[in-house]
Formats: structure tokens, C-alpha cells, sequence
């Protein structure tokens, strides 16, 4: 098999070079072939047979898996391959939810796009009879089963990419579903929030949950004060909403648009990012001065940090007990910036505007409230915000530009690029040297942790000490990443880490268009901001420095600690009814509970939990080894229970009791006398 030379493509002569497969040959030549389940940055799955190509010597194939090779004729455009599309489509929508008109992803539905460009009026094939239940149980996404067409991005976007691996195929042929471990609802799991899947789904199967109504409700409430905040990346990114070029910057119409709509104060996430740069230094200076625990990894990313609870708990103690900036900026308004408006906690309404679904569940996080109620009142992704000005029917790309409110909306350069992978570190760096080396330090663009690049190393010299940096980006090159410095192969003082591919600027509410070229213009953008920023270094920030001082006394103090870091411990991957492990103390009973997939259905987890039960009730649980096990393979009566290598099937919760008196208390008792 040859990977040069050339090949035909509807007439044209195409060169070979890198291409893998028949489908990128194609898109060089111009022809935008239809395809669901590929995308560029995934494994090849090829399932939904779109992209299906006729061969001079192979007949029909799929462009997505059919490797080059030299001489082939192709042509994607026939009359067979035409039917085959339109038909293709049709099976879709005749298994798809088709209530379009109410659907957030209306007018952006791949489905639904395709289905006009190939003339689709009619479906000949008829509807699904079941409708699933809708699952919007997380606090960032909402799950629809009803318009999953199986084209399994999500599946491979969780775990090839993030490492999580949530998602997965479940049951066969027309039953088959993609779903959660047993079925979960996604609260229960191990979702980290970032939203990723949301990003490469066609359909509205996966969708960001709305906050929309929420924020109106309060513009609309004479007696809230609505403020809001603005991240880093959001200013490159909502343009694309509006037809505008990705990476084209929007800042002062932004805030210009967030006026007409009726919020009262428009600050900036910047001075938060100022500040979180300066405890977070600190904080880390402080540790290499007591060599405790290093690295220290960054805390700006909610994502990063559920994934960290719930599956790296012993390096909780690493993380940075600094907030986010968003978090940091709501105790901010809400503790102080209340009081200088004469308004108690309660009548401020805090908006943050992000390119992040996971900032929706880090709002709602229990550690970060005053007086009870939440600092960060509602979270809407860059799409929310770009859905909320179209409903008010504001003409974006008029907007005039204007400055955000004072004091809480100024930033330094080196909070703008928060939103760029390497960011974070970069400010630490530009902070730390200019308090090291005072007004001498001029500017600092620190370039090796600049870029897409999954993991980046960097080596920094301050005060004759050289301090080992990484930064990182995707949840699955994290976990290389911790796998290297646990095996000691690499040794850091310090880890950025960022969930989505890119940083910020790649995040789950970002607009559609969210592919590495997309990523790569509005980190560019950002950067070209900040070279023209006239701030440059944390330090330089008046505003953020008066804060320090009127507000905490100075900076990493006592006062500091209380409203600006948090923190975090262990969370458990995957909710649900604990059971009780016994010991005995001679030769106990052995009892295992078949948790396969059909008993965990039909309620073996109650089953244990009766028995656990029963046992403590007649004081006999020291007799008594009680586990669960895999699939016995007897499952088609109910569930199946191994009593002391006795296999009792048509166990149920409702008869559980009965099986314990039976099979189960009898052989203790015999065994005790």
C-alpha cells in the first residue's frame, strides 16, 4: 500500500502526501463530503456510512476508513452514492426526536442541515414508538437520548481525549442506546463537567443546560442588582455566534450589548485573574521556601479539579487552595463590593459570562457561598450569551464599544491570557520575576508554554533557583502527565492544568466551530491583546492592588484565606446504595450478589442492602461474607445469588427477606451450633 503518488477524485488529480484516509483527500480537493461520526481529532469509527465513495476497483467504501493508494478512481458524487446519503439520512431521522422548532440546537443540527442540503421532504420509514426520559440531573449538560443518532463522538471524545470514558454503547441491534455506567443519570457518574462531548455532538442529544431564563428572571427584578462578569476567552468567540471570523475580539461590544440588555455593572473576570495570580504566587513561593507539597497544580479549572477528587484524591493536598477567578471575583462582590453599593449579599445577582459548561457546576459548589446563598448566582456559556442578545433582538455587530465598569474592570495582560493554554503559568512567571527582580523586569513573554501542544515543559530561573514548569491541556494527557511525575520520570515545581484542548479558549460553551484551528485563532487574538495591554505584570494592576489593601490588609493573609481559597476533598467516581463488606471472624458464609448489568437492573443493590440488614437485625452478621460478583450468567429468571457455591436465581427485593430466612439464616445457624 503506497502513500504517494497520486489518485482521481471526480476527474481531479490529487496528491498523496500525509492524508490517512480517502476523506481528507477529498476535502483537499474541495469537496466538503457529509460525514457524522468522523471528526480529525478522534479515532476512526466509521458507522454512519455517509461518506461512502465508489471505487474504480473496490465499489463502494467508506472515505473515513479506506486508507490511499496510488491510481485509485474515486468518485463521491453518483447517482448510487446520492440515494445512499439521502437514505441514510431518512433511517436517521425516522429513529430522531423531530421536534425541531423547540430544539436549542435548531438551525445548527448537523442532522437537520444535511437533511435539507440533500432535499429530504418526506421520511418514508417510520417514527421510534418509545420516547426516553430526558436527564438533566447535571448541572452543566442535558442529555436526550431521543436525538442520539449513535455516532459514537461523544463516546470517543470522553475517552480518548479526557480519559473519563462516561459514555459507551449499551444493548444490541435496534435497542442499542449510548449511555452511563448502568444507566446513570449523569449527576451519579463520573462526569467532570467539561462539556467536550456537548462540543462534538451533531445533534441536540447533548446539550448545554440553560441559564437563560434564569438571568432574565433577575434583569427583570427591580430589587436585584445584576452584575456581571466577563472571561478572557469570551471576548474572541462570541463574534462567531454573530458570522464574525473565530478569534475576532469583541470585548467593548460585549459589554456595550450586556448594557442595552439591562444588566447594571459590567466588570471584567481580569481583576480576578490579577488577583488569583497573586495568592497563587504566593502560595507557591511559600511552598518551595518550605519544600511541602510540590508540585503545586493550578486550581483555575473545575473540571480538573472533579476529575482530581474523584480520581487522585492524594494529590488534593498539591492543589492550589486558591479559588477560581470566577469564584474569586463573586466572594469578591458579594462580601465587599455589596457594601460599597449599600446592598446586603442577597440583592446582588452575580452573572458570569464563560466559555466553560463546568463553571455551571463549580458555581454551585457548596464551598463557595456567602451567607448562605451562592457568590456566582448564574453561569452562561458564550452560547447562552449570544442565544440571550438574540432574543432581545440587539443588533451585535452595531454595537459601539464600551469600557467595562470601575474598579472591578481592569486586568493586566497577564490575566487576558488566562484564557490560552500556558496562560496561567506564563502570569505566575511575569508576576514572581517582577517581584524578584522589581521595576527592572520589563516585559515577559514566556514562549515555551505557549501553544496546542498537549503537554509543555519549561525551565525558569528565579533568584539562582530553577524552577521546573509543566502545563497541560485535556484531561488524558493530564493523566500522562501524573503518571510521569509519579514514576519520577519528570520532576516539576509546578502544573497548569487545563481540562479542554487549547485552555479556555477550547471550552464546552464555546461556539460550534471548535476544532484545533478555531482553538489555534482565538489564543492567537489573545495574545495579540496582550502584547498591545497596557498593564503587562499582576503588580501593575492599581485597582487589584488598592483592593488588597482596603479590602484584606495585604495579600495572603488571614483575610485572604477566608474569602478568596477553599478547600477540596475526595468525591466518589460513581454514586449510589453502599452495602456493607463483612468479615468473619471463623470460616463466615459466603453470599455473592450477581451485579451484572440485568440483576443491577432489576435492584440487586437492594437485594444486598436487605440481606446486610437481616443480618445486623439477628446479630449475625460476623458469619456472614456478603459481596457483589460479576455476572453469574443465570440472570434471565431475576437476579441470582451464589449461597456457599449454590446458584438461587428469581432473587427479588420484594422476596429478599424470604431467600434470607431461608436459604441464607438457616446455614449460619447450623453452622454456629
Amino acid at each position: 500500500m503506497s502513500r504517494n503518488g497520486t489518485l482521481i477524485i471526480d476527474g481531479l488529480e490529487i496528491e498523496i502526501q500525509e492524508e490517512k484516509n480517502l476523506l481528507e483527500l477529498i476535502h483537499k480537493a474541495g469537496i466538503n463530503l457529509p460525514t457524522f461520526c468522523y471528526h480529525s481529532e478522534l479515532s476512526v469509527y466509521g458507522a454512519c456510512r455517509l461518506c461512502m465513495v465508489e471505487t474504480d476497483k473496490m465499489g463502494l467504501v467508506a472515505a473515513c476508513s479506506t486508507p490511499p493508494q496510488e491510481g485509485m478512481v474515486i468518485r463521491t458524487n453518483t447517482l448510487r452514492t446520492r440515494r445512499l446519503r439521502k437514505m441514510v439520512i431518512e433511517l436517521l431521522l425516522a429513529n430522531h426526536d423531530r421536534e425541531c422548532t423547540s430544539c436549542s440546537r435548531s438551525g445548527k443540527c448537523k442532522l437537520q442541515l444535511l437533511a435539507q442540503q440533500f432535499g429530504v421532504e418526506e421520511v418514508r420509514f417510520g417514527k421510534r414508538d418509545t420516547k426516553l426520559p430526558l436527564d438533566k440531573t447535571s448541572p452543566s449538560i442535558v442529555r436526550d437520548p431521543n436525538k442520539c443518532i449513535l455516532c459514537g463522538d461523544c463516546v470517543r471524545m470522553c475517552k480518548e481525549i479526557q480519559g473519563v470514558g462516561i459514555w459507551d454503547f449499551a444493548h444490541r441491534g435496534s435497542k442499542t442506546v449510548v449511555t452511563t455506567a448502568f444507566n446513570k443519570e449523569l449527576s451519579d457518574v463520573a462526569c467532570v463537567n467539561c462539556g467536550q462531548c456537548v462540543t462534538v455532538c451533531p445533534t441536540g442529544a447533548l446539550t448545554i443546560k440553560s441559564e437563560v431564563n434564569k438571568v432574565w428572571e433577575a434583569i427583570h427584578n427591580p430589587d436585584l442588582t445584576v452584575v456581571a462578569q466577563i472571561a478572557p476567552a469570551v471576548r474572541v468567540a462570541l463574534g462567531e455566534e454573530f458570522g464574525l471570523e473565530a478569534g475576532e475580539e469583541v470585548t467593548g461590544k460585549i459589554v456595550a450589548a450586556l448594557k442595552l440588555l439591562g444588566l447594571d455593572r459590567v466588570f471584567d473576570t481580569l481583576f480576578a485573574a490579577d488577583m488569583t495570580t497573586i495568592e497563587e504566587s504566593n502560595e507557591f513561593l511559600e511552598r518551595l521556601e518550605k519544600n511541602e507539597n510540590l508540585p503545586i497544580f493550578t486550581s483555575c479549572c473545575p473540571s480538573w479539579i472533579k476529575y482530581c477528587e474523584q480520581f487522585h484524591a492524594d494529590l488534593l493536598p498539591n492543589v492550589s487552595s486558591c479559588r477560581s477567578p470566577q469564584q474569586m471575583f463573586g466572594s469578591v462582590v458579594k462580601k465587599y463590593y455589596a457594601k460599597k453599593l449599600n446592598k446586603s449579599p442577597e440583592e446582588i445577582f452575580v452573572v458570569s459570562i464563560m466559555p466553560c459548561v463546568a463553571k455551571k457546576f463549580e458555581a454551585q459548589r457548596p464551598e463557595f457561598t456567602t451567607g448562605g446563598a451562592p457568590d456566582v448566582d448564574a453561569v452562561l456559556t458564550t452560547v447562552e450569551t449570544a442565544r440571550m442578545l438574540k432574543e432581545a433582538s440587539i443588533d451585535f455587530s452595531s454595537m459601539v464599544s464600551t469600557a467595562f465598569d470601575n474598579p472591578l474592570g481592569v486586568g493586566s495582560g497577564a490575566a487576558l491570557i488566562f484564557g490560552a493554554s500556558g496562560g496561567v503559568m506564563e502570569s505566575v512567571v511575569r508576576y514572581v520575576a517582577g517581584l524578584t527582580g522589581g521595576d527592572e523586569v520589563g516585559r515577559i513573554d514566556f514562549l515555551p508554554v505557549r501553544g496546542m501542544e498537549g503537554i509543555k515543559t519549561a525551565t525558569v530561573e528565579v533568584n539562582n533557583r530553577v524552577l521546573k514548569l509543566a502545563v497541560v491541556n485535556g484531561l488524558g494527557n493530564t493523566e500522562k502527565l501524573i503518571s510521569m511525575i509519579k514514576s519520577k520520570e519528570i520532576s516539576v515545581d509546578a502544573v497548569e492544568v487545563m481540562s479542554c484542548p487549547g485552555g479556555c479558549v477550547g471550552g464546552g460553551g464555546q461556539p460550534d466551530v471548535n476544532d484545533t484551528a478555531a482553538r489555534t485563532k482565538r489564543a492567537g487574538e489573545i495574545y495579540e491583546m496582550d502584547r498591545v495591554q497596557q498593564l503587562h505584570k499582576p503588580q501593575d494592576n492599581y485597582f487589584v492592588g488598592k483592593a488588597f489593601e482596603d479590602w484584606f490588609g495585604g495579600v495572603n493573609n488571614r483575610k485572604t484565606h477566608h474569602a478568596l481559597h477553599t478547600t477540596y476533598v475526595p468525591r466518589r467516581r460513581i454514586n449510589g446504595k453502599p452495602f456493607i463488606m463483612k468479615d468473619s471472624r471463623s470460616e463466615p458464609l459466603r453470599v455473592a450478589v450477581c451485579l451484572g448489568t440485568g440483576c443491577y437492573l432489576r435492584g440487586a443493590y437492594d437485594v444486598i442492602k436487605e440481606f446486610n440488614e437481616l443480618a445486623e437485625e439477628h446479630d449475625i452478621a460476623d458469619f456472614l461474607e456478603l459481596k457483589g460478583t460479576f455476572c453469574l450468567e443465570k440472570c434471565d429468571n431475576g437476579i441470582s445469588v451464589d449461597i456457599n457455591g449454590e446458584i438461587v436465581t428469581g432473587v427479588t427485593p420484594e422476596n429478599a427477606n424470604k431467600i434470607f430466612m431461608t436459604k441464607i439464616f438457616p446455614l449460619i445457624n447450623n453452622n454456629c451450633n
